[in-house]
């Protein structure tokens, strides 16, 4: 008889794309998250949590790039009882489901409606670095109304989140541009029938920022050698076509009304295009009267957003500080966070317009942004360890970690084998622990213990002579009723 084939051990690997985040990572980003849902629920928006799969049908056409819903997206096909045959998939952005969630419940729900959602997005595409298949979303939307107040609302609640969490004025910037300003370009253009060619010029001036206004002129065009110094094929256009493009790129001056006036140019005799512009007049009168001048949100053409699904004002948070990358170049930080007004999304499943507008932000690039300006502590303290000199006595120990846990300090006790002692010490290293606490046969019989600053006892170590490590003790006996006083006087020190 054949001996059964061993089954080979499955490689503990994380998925290609994905990754695993540890208790720091955890901790500050679930911190960040409830200060900015601090700011949201101020601001009247209320939360919710809809459920990670949606159908396929939900969900749509309207992953950036792709044309098959199916298709950049984690998808199967479900053959139960009564839904036989249906795609279903994992939610790719957080304003897909609310579509579907207004849609259903718009009867029992305000208008409008101010929601905020946080959760985990997934995008079935190809990773790179630092380009993940699932990452954190941070949404806020407005849907009901076709007022610019709402887009003005989400623009100040953007500004307002963002100093919040850490980003000091001056560090960001809220652009604002509309889509009924470059539709106008594109009628101007002779273009607003053509899906292709508007296609090819919206994919050319979201490179406006690349490669400056010559190079979006050479792609609009007969195109460009890139950097490497490969031939770009242009999108084919006259010089006569492209101009009303850069018209439109170049529009920007040094306040709003300049800017206004050029686009104005820029669009020529277009009514949807005059309409953008209104728009914009509005919520820049609406910023100005709530306090957000130009330091904070201002009006810019270059901000284009990629999705298909934007209808009118369209929003970016650009980060302004230095950084330097990987090759040590130095670089501006870039965008956390985009959104815009989208009025027919909804309108898919109700078969009526319904006017909506958002922001997204991206939760990871906020978050290294908020590491860059040292805003987050690279290293969160770990929890007070109650060391154990006797297993026999492991009673008293747990009365100790108890007593300071009831006190708010996060404690623990030693759990490993308590033989030796160093080896406890280590651990508490590895836990970034704060303090430990010590208490032998000896110490229990005088009703003292034995208190470890483990910081300072570390730096100490690290720098000092044996003279100052006399001066500057880190170990101090103390009563046993004194036990968390000392312990938070300690905590304080090191804070």
């Amino acid at each position: 008889m054949a001996k059964p084939k061993k089954q080979p051990r499955p490689k503990a690997v994380t998925p290609k794309g994905f990754r695993d985040y540890f208790g720091q990572e955890v901790t500050q980003r679930t911190e960040m998250l409830r200060t900015i849902a601090d700011v949201y629920h101020r601001y009247g928006f209320d939360a919710l949590e809809s459920s990670a799969v949606e159908t396929v049908e939900a969900l749509g056409k309207f992953l950036p790039d792709v044309d098959r819903p199916n298709e950049g997206v984690f998808a199967w096909q479900e053959f139960d009882e009564g839904r036989n045959g249906d795609w279903m998939a994992l939610r790719y952005d957080l304003t897909a489901p609310l579509a579907r969630v207004y849609a259903q419940h718009r009867n029992d729900l305000p208008t409008p409606y101010r929601r905020y959602a946080m959760g985990p997005v997934w995008r079935n595409e190809k990773p790179g670095p630092g380009r993940y298949r699932q990452f954190y979303q941070c949404d806020a939307d407005t849907v009901g109304t076709a007022s610019m107040a709402a887009d003005a609302e989400i623009c100040a609640m953007l500004s307002d989140t963002l100093e919040t969490v850490g980003i000091p004025r001056g560090d960001y910037l809220v652009r604002v541009n509309n889509r009924k300003v470059l539709n106008g370009v594109l009628e101007a253009m002779g273009l607003s029938t053509d899906a292709a060619a508007r296609d090819d010029v919206l994919r050319t001036i979201d490179k406006f920022d690349k490669v400056g206004e010559q190079g979006v002129r050479e792609l609009l065009t007969k195109g460009r050698l890139d950097a490497s110094g490969a031939f770009i094929d242009g999108v084919g256009l006259s010089d006569n076509q492209a101009e009303p493009v850069i018209a439109f790129l170049t529009s920007k001056a040094d306040d709003a009304a300049g800017t206004l006036a050029n686009l104005r140019a820029a669009v020529g005799d277009s009514k949807i295009g005059a309409e953008g512009i209104s728009e914009l007049e509005q919520i820049g009168e609406l910023l100005a009267a709530g306090g957000y001048g130009a330091d904070r949100i201002q009006i810019d053409p270059s901000v284009v957003r990629g999705l298909g699904y934007y209808t009118g004002p369209v929003y970016e948070a650009e980060l302004t500080f230095e950084i330097f990358d990987e090759k040590g170049r130095k670089r501006q930080f870039g965008s956390v966070a985009g959104g815009g007004r989208y009025d027919d999304l909804v309108k898919r499943f109700t078969g009526q317009e319904v006017p909506a507008t958002g922001i997204s932000i991206g939760v990871d690039r906020l978050l290294a942004a908020l590491r860059e300006k040292g805003r987050i502590k690279l290293h969160d303290t770990g929890p007070v360890v109650v060391t154990v000199m006797d297993r026999d006595r492991m009673a008293d120990y747990q009365a100790i970690v108890a007593e300071l846990r009831n006190a708010g300090i996060r404690a623990e006790v030693y759990l490993g084998n308590p033989k030796n002692f160093g080896n406890q010490l280590k651990y508490a290293d590895k836990r970034n622990s704060p303090v430990a606490v010590i208490e032998g046969g000896d110490e229990k019989d005088r009703g003292v213990v034995q208190i470890k600053d483990l910081i300072l006892g570390a730096k100490i170590a690290e720098s000092a002579t044996l003279e100052e490590w006399k001066e500057r003790p880190s170990q101090f006996e103390v009563p046993r009723g004194d036990l968390v006083a000392k312990v938070r006087e300690i905590l304080d020190s090191q804070d």
